[in-house]
Parts: C-alpha cells; sequence; structure tokens
C-alpha cells in the first residue's frame, strides 16, 4: 500500500519545478499509482479561468487584487483537493509558498491577511514534502528566453525574482525537514534522480 501525500514543487520562473513534476506525474502513471496533479494559479475549471485573468499581459492589478484572485483560485481547487486528500498522491506546481513568497516578500502584501485565509481555505489539508527549485540569473534568463510565449509574471525585473528566491529559501528554514532544495543550475538527470529517490521514499 503506498502512502498518499500531498507534495508541492516551488520555485521562480525558469526554476525546473514544472519540468520536475512532470516527470514525477510521468513515472507514478509508469509505476500505476494514483495521482492527480494541479498548477496554481490553475486547475479546476474555474480556477483556470481566474489564472487566464490574472497572467494576462494586459492585467494590470494593485498587490491585493492580485493577491486575492490567486487566494480565489486555490479557493476554487479546495474540494478537488480535499476530495483526493490522503486518497490519491497530490502533486501540485506552485501553493501557498508562492502566495507567501511572491505577493509577501515580492510585491508586499500583508502576510498576517496571507496567512488567515489560506489557514481559512486549506483547514486540515496539510503539505507532506516541498521540492524548492532555485536557478541563477543567468540560467533564468536563457530559459525565458527560450520560452514561446511570457505571461504577466514572466516579465519582472530580476531584482523582484530575487527578493521572491530569497522569500522561498527563508520558507524552507522554518521546516528543514520538509524541504528538499533543487540547484537547478546543475545537471538536469542528476536532480531528476535526487527527486524521483525522494518520491520513493515519500510514497
Amino acid at each position: 500500500m503506498f502512502k498518499k501525500p500531498v507534495i508541492v514543487f516551488e520555485g521562480v520562473e525558469g526554476s525546473g519545478k514544472s519540468y520536475h513534476i512532470l516527470n514525477v506525474s510521468r513515472y507514478l502513471k509508469k509505476r500505476k499509482i494514483k495521482y492527480i496533479k494541479l498548477r496554481e494559479p490553475g486547475g479546476s475549471l474555474n480556477a483556470e479561468k481566474i489564472r487566464k485573468l490574472v497572467l494576462n499581459n494586459k492585467s494590470k492589478f494593485n498587490q491585493n487584487t492580485d493577491l486575492l484572485l490567486y487566494l480565489a483560485a486555490r479557493s476554487e481547487n479546495m474540494d478537488l483537493l480535499k476530495k483526493n486528500f490522503r486518497k490519491k498522491i497530490i502533486l501540485i506546481d506552485r501553493f501557498i509558498d508562492s502566495t507567501v513568497a511572491y505577493q509577501h516578500y515580492g510585491l508586499g502584501a500583508n502576510l498576517n491577511l496571507i496567512n488567515l485565509i489560506n489557514k481559512y481555505l486549506l483547514k486540515n489539508l496539510k503539505i507532506d514534502f516541498t521540492f524548492l527549485n532555485i536557478v541563477n540569473k543567468k540560467n533564468m534568463s536563457k530559459r525565458l528566453k527560450d520560452r514561446k510565449s511570457l505571461n504577466r509574471y514572466d516579465k519582472f525585473d530580476y531584482s523582484f525574482y530575487q527578493k521572491v528566491q530569497k522569500g522561498f529559501l527563508k520558507i524552507s528554514k522554518k521546516n528543514k525537514k520538509k524541504y528538499q532544495i533543487i540547484n537547478s543550475n546543475l545537471d538536469i538527470n542528476e536532480n531528476k534522480s535526487l527527486i524521483i529517490k525522494q518520491i520513493n521514499k515519500l510514497i
């Protein structure tokens, strides 16, 4: 019997988190292990509608509207998450740490408000493990240039992403046992093996 943890992949743009969550989902599928995979913002039908709005290059919101839209998208995912909690492995591409790192450390939104709404939305749902992907300026810039299209959050100055990444690292230090730092500046195949090895421990 496999354990059914909630596993989150975090990191700034170009850090490789989406690549690695896709690789893990393929691995689980190959082993015929039940899982669901979500992204934030996005996931459910309504959350994907909010994603289009919040990431649209023409959108201009103040920091509180931005924050509340992300939390609204999360709210739309909660029924799906609670329905599958401890029944299937849950993989999430960005979750509550992203809200704190981007909205608080990056844009200055109120941390108490973020924590209050997250606590209300999540209730008993707990994150078991987080892979935090970090990247340097050179590799981040190269990977963003290689993208076919860029959304609103792909176009900030590097100083913004630096603040966000430092925020992620600060969050991870509060509970080191539940985090694994993945240095995406290193060989991608080494990181794939490292992540799959940890996944096997978790399940």
